[in-house]
């Protein structure tokens, strides 16, 4: 059973880490200089009312970013020996697991808060439709969930953290990518690689309509990779 307090701890821990060291601040200054720029460069070209190019773009990013942002976090112990020594505690793998996880996800919701001030900047040019945001910025907390348990997962499997980024980097990319690729595909197949696509559930929740398949997506993906984790570190105890 998970303990809370544990799960606490371990969250303050890790979460602490990130912004003692200048990479937490690089990371963050990297993503809004690049989803700054292709929004704005786009924005005034279209001329519309709308935040579809910044969403619209975010799957891709966050494919490099979130990695990027995990690689560490069972990484970094299993090089140092640090890992051994957390399991000497009275805490759990599920505890290290939730309080990690939990930890990297609120670094990328800080990370994503910046760019409300693009919606309101749009809302001052034109008449913005604030559903599409809404949905927009659900969608990108579940695609981050997703994409952190994903790179956790990476994190449990290597000690070499430039591995765990690599790999995390290639799954992400290709759940992003797969439903643009499906014109290479037999058309009784299209459905099945459609639906296990990233980008596709995404996109629809940034047309600010919540439907049930889309959520249960990512939770699952979600579920199964933080179990794919507890499986590896299990393995390690």
């Amino acid at each position: 059973m998970l303990k809370s307090r544990n799960i606490a701890q371990i969250f303050k821990k890790e979460f602490t880490v990130y912004f003692i060291s200048p990479i937490a601040y690089i990371v963050i200054s990297i993503f809004l200089i690049v989803t700054g720029w292709f929004f704005f460069s786009t924005f005034f070209l279209y001329n519309q009312a709308e935040l579809r190019s910044f969403f619209s773009l975010l799957p891709i990013t966050f494919s490099f970013i979130i990695p990027a942002v995990t690689m560490h976090l069972f990484s970094e112990e299993l090089s140092s020996g640090s890992y051994e020594v957390l399991l000497t505690l009275p805490v759990s793998i599920k505890d290290i697991i939730a309080g990690k996880f939990l930890a990297a996800l609120a670094f990328v919701v800080i990370m994503l808060l910046p760019t409300v001030s693009y919606a309101i900047s749009v809302s001052l040019l034109g008449d913005i439709d604030w559903g599409p945001v809404a949905g927009g910025y659900l969608g990108a907390i579940l695609l981050g969930a997703m994409f952190t348990s994903i790179g956790l997962f990476t994190s449990g499997l290597t000690k070499n953290q430039i591995i765990a980024l690599l790999t995390a980097i290639g799954i992400c990319f290709a759940l992003t990518m797969i439903d643009n690729l499906l014109f290479f595909l037999p058309e009784s197949m299209l459905g099945f690689f459609q639906q296990l696509g990233a980008g596709y559930h995404f996109s629809n929740i940034t047309k600010g309509i919540i439907d049930s398949r889309d959520i249960i997506y990512f939770l699952s993906f979600i579920f199964i990779a933080l179990y794919a984790a507890y499986l590896v570190m299990q393995e390690k105890k």
